[in-house]
Order: C-alpha cells, then sequence, then structure tokens
C-alpha cells in the first residue's frame, strides 16, 4: 500500500486507467469509478493510493490518507490478526501496524497515538512508537499549578508509569505510584498536576485523589473488600506494602490512613488475622 501520482491514460465503462510505467498496457492500474472523488480525465495525472484488491491485483483510490508520512495522530483499530493490526488512516484500505511497532497489545475500536511511515519494502505502514515525534510536537507547560487537571491520551507506558500527550501538547508523566488500577495505551485520562519541571516544562501528574478524598474512598474499599471476605481484612500494619499494592493498588501509608480511619469510626476492630468487622 502506497501513495502515487499517475496519469490516466485510457477510460472504460468501469473507470480509469492509470499507467503503471512498466510499458505494458496489460499492467495498467484500474481507478473504478467507485474509487474516484471527482471525475477523471485521460492525460490528467491524479495522486491514488494503491492497494491489492481481493483478487491480489493491484487497485486504485483517490481516497488517500489524511495524513503524511512522519506525521503523528489519533487513530483507530479497525481489525486485528495474528500478525499485527489494520488502522484507519481515511484512505480506501486499512493500513498495516505489525506487531513490532506495536506499543501493548490494542484492540479493535481502541484509538491510538500513531505515526504512518513506509516500510523497507516501501509499503505504508503505522507504528505506535511515536516518543520522539510527540517530543518534537510538544511544548513546554505555562500558567499551570499543583492541583491543575489536564486531560490527554496515552502514549506510552513503562516500568517507571505512564507518558501522556495532553490536549494542549504537554507532555505529562504520570508514576507507577500515582497509578491506581491498570492502563492502556491510547486510553485517555484526567489527572491531577503534582509537579512541573522549570528545566523542559513537562508536567508530573496523578491519578490518585488528593489525600482528603482519597482516605474515604479508601476506606470504603477497604471495608467493601473486608465485607466480601467473611469480614476479615487479613492483612495490618506490618504487611509489606507490596501485599496491600496488590490487593488495594494504595501505598501502605494510605493502607494505614484509611485502617486507622475505619478504627476511629468503630467500624472495625482488631483480631487475630488482623482486623475484623465489628458486630453490631
Amino acid at each position: 500500500m502506497t501513495v502515487a501520482a499517475l496519469k490516466v491514460v485510457r477510460m472504460n465503462d468501469m473507470g480509469a486507467f492509470l499507467d503503471a510505467g512498466t510499458g505494458n498496457t496489460s499492467q495498467d492500474i484500474l481507478l473504478h469509478k467507485a474509487q474516484q472523488t471527482t471525475e477523471v480525465s485521460i492525460g490528467e495525472v491524479v495522486q491514488v493510493f494503491l492497494y491489492l484488491d481481493p483478487k491480489k491485483r493491484l487497485t486504485a483510490s483517490m481516497r488517500v490518507p489524511k495524513m503524511c508520512e512522519g506525521q503523528i495522530a489519533r487513530l483507530k483499530i479497525i481489525n486485528v490478526t495474528s500478525d499485527g493490526a489494520f488502522v484507519d488512516v481515511g484512505a480506501e484500505r486499512g493500513i498495516f501496524m505489525p506487531f513490532a511497532e506495536m506499543r501493548g497489545r490494542p484492540k479493535v475500536g481502541e484509538i491510538v497515538w500513531a505515526k504512518l511511515y513506509s516500510d523497507k519494502s516501501g509499503r505504508l505502514a503505522v507504528s505506535m512508537k511515536v516518543s520522539d515525534e510527540i517530543r518534537r510536537a510538544s511544548k513546554p507547560a505555562v500558567n499551570v499549578k499543583r492541583g491543575d487537571k489536564v486531560k490527554g491520551a496515552i502514549f506510552n507506558i513503562t516500568e517507571a508509569g505512564a507518558f501522556v500527550f495532553s490536549e494542549e501538547r504537554y507532555i505529562v508523566f504520570i508514576p507507577q505510584k500515582e497509578i491506581p488500577r491498570a492502563l492502556r495505551i491510547g486510553e485517555e485520562v484526567e489527572a491531577r498536576v503534582t509537579f512541573l519541571r522549570e528545566e523542559d516544562g513537562r508536567l508530573n501528574a496523578s491519578l490518585r485523589e488528593i489525600k482528603e478524598n482519597a482516605l474515604n474512598s479508601d476506606a470504603e474499599k477497604i471495608f467493601a473488600f473486608m465485607q466480601a471476605n467473611g469480614g476479615e481484612l487479613g492483612l495490618n500494619d506490618n504487611s509489606p506494602p507490596e501485599k496491600i499494592q496488590a490487593v488495594f493498588k494504595i501505598s501502605k501509608a494510605a493502607f494505614k490512613r484509611a485502617v486507622g480511619h475505619l478504627f476511629k469510626e468503630r467500624r472495625i476492630e482488631k483480631s487475630s488475622e488482623g482486623f475484623k468487622i465489628v458486630q453490631k
């Protein structure tokens, strides 16, 4: 699949035939009437999107990609195969994205940050590896302070955390400890700014609630867990942080605050296993 400028050399009832440049008229490329966005005439040079039809014949369409090579955009996954995925770039057919060019494993219907490029064989392809392009397209955050909210879409996830490209074109980093749930690349999020890096204008942010609000929601989450667990918590102040994080997706400090809150409200009490719900 590629984009080319080809000359119309003849016409028939099906449409126009384009010069393939081989010197063999039997190899002229059909531009079917259904694939024409405007009428064409013999001798006219038209820009077309070239692809193989179901019978493996080279076919042309005037519906070309709505982006150029090297550009990035939010693109929709329209099909997933054993070899990769097909992405909607506004052309007659979806453009292939190899597994090697994916970040994570996107699903049909998801929208991800991606770029258009030419592979080694010269065919158009799509890649989700857009960190360099987003860095070049980004701008330093201005008039932003701690506590402000920023919205954007995730373009990369690493062991350290998630990277978001905001609506204002800011690069926003969300550390792993500030992520309370599983995220997917391409997902749109709203995060709370926690830090502005003066050297490059990038932001750090959190998906967690501020402590005052988080205290109540963490406490209710723990209490609901206990209700579903026979009234027992099975964890206490000496439990490893990793275990608390695995069960509740919160830090040990947040866990201790929430448990202390429930204890003060006399909703839970100590037990041999840790804590249990007070029976009234």
